[in-house]
């Protein structure tokens, strides 16, 4: 017969080991109403992260992510909190904090007369001339009244690649979730974020050219000195079309050690050189302290899209224009 001390050690190690291996499920919620918090910012600190499901949930495991001491979590109207990974609660609580949500003054009239305008999207299928989002990466665009008359976004048309004509029949099916978040105009940069609610879509192999996503029923008016419009990947849809909650880098074994490359997502977003000008806005979540930088030179030189002219995003828009 085992002496106890042996049992309880064997026992204490058993359960160390289920706690380490076992992903954990966690919810960030509101602090007030305790109610979820749909696709928050799980930033790792180390130029990595994840997002929470519609549900405000998120798995962690310390053995997928053993390097990973402390989250920080994060999302629009909120104030960031750290949190240790040695010991995640079930529910994390994240304090409201109105002054991140900056209020547009719309004098455009919700009802009346107007009339449908279209800025045309610029697409094409070349995949060498595309941006591979990843699940840091977003991209943003500027867009100004119609005319300088109160105009509303009824539809966003964006350019994707599904590189249909790349892949054989049947190959290559793919479902990723995009988020559209909106920011004021900072002196021709992406300002402070406003407060929209959530617009998320899903988008897989079967489409191509654009995707139409209609706004009409979110109230989304351009302010006088216009809006940045974003496009943001939040990551690949399971089986039953929710956000799936996947490790998003690859490990790749090189001379100077195990480098963390990020997943990179479909469809891929084609760049044009056809615009002139330069008016797409690009920064990466986990990285550079969320900086916005124009997608010029001063962003990466050795950019191949850089380098032959590919650097805007060609984002369209259907709009309601009114009468002043």
């Amino acid at each position: 017969m085992k002496p106890i001390s042996m049992k309880f050690s064997f026992l204490t190690l058993f359960i160390l080991f289920v706690n380490f291996t076992i992903a954990q499920t966690v919810t960030i919620a509101d602090s007030l109403n305790q109610e979820p918090i749909p696709f928050a910012t799980i930033s790792f600190g180390n130029g990595l992260g994840n997002f929470a499901d519609e549900d405000g949930r998120f798995s962690f495991s310390r053995e997928k992510y053993s390097d990973v001491d402390t989250l920080f979590i994060s999302a629009m109207g909120y104030a960031e909190k750290a949190i240790l990974t040695i010991n995640l609660p079930e529910i994390i609580s994240l304090k409201p904090e109105v002054s991140q949500l900056n209020e547009v003054i719309v004098s455009a009239p919700k009802n009346g007369k107007f009339k449908l305008r279209k800025r045309k999207p610029v697409s094409h299928s070349d995949i060498f001339a595309s941006w591979l989002p990843t699940v840091e990466s977003e991209v943003a665009v500027l867009f100004k009244r119609y005319e300088g008359e109160p105009t509303q976004i009824s539809k966003l048309l964006l350019p994707i690649n599904a590189e249909s004509k790349y892949k054989s029949k049947g190959k290559g099916k793919f479902a990723t979730i995009f988020r559209v978040n909106f920011y004021e105009n900072n002196n021709s940069f992406p300002g402070e974020p406003i407060g929209y609610e959530n617009v998320v879509f899903s988008v897989n192999e079967k489409e191509d050219k654009v995707f139409e996503l209609n706004l009409s029923s979110k109230s989304i008016y351009i302010p006088e000195d216009g809006i940045f419009v974003s496009l943001q990947v939040l990551g690949y849809a399971n089986a039953k079309g929710r956000l799936a909650q996947t490790k998003q880098y690859r490990e790749i074994k090189t001379a100077r050690g195990v480098q963390k490359i990020s997943t990179s997502f479909r469809p891929l977003l084609p760049f044009s050189d056809k615009l002139a000008g330069q008016h797409t806005y690009v920064r990466r979540i986990f990285l550079n302290n969320k900086k916005w930088q124009i997608f010029d030179e001063s962003y990466n030189a050795k950019s191949k899209l850089i380098q032959t002219g590919h650097r805007n995003y060609g984002m369209g828009a259907e709009l309601k224009v009114f009468a002043k």
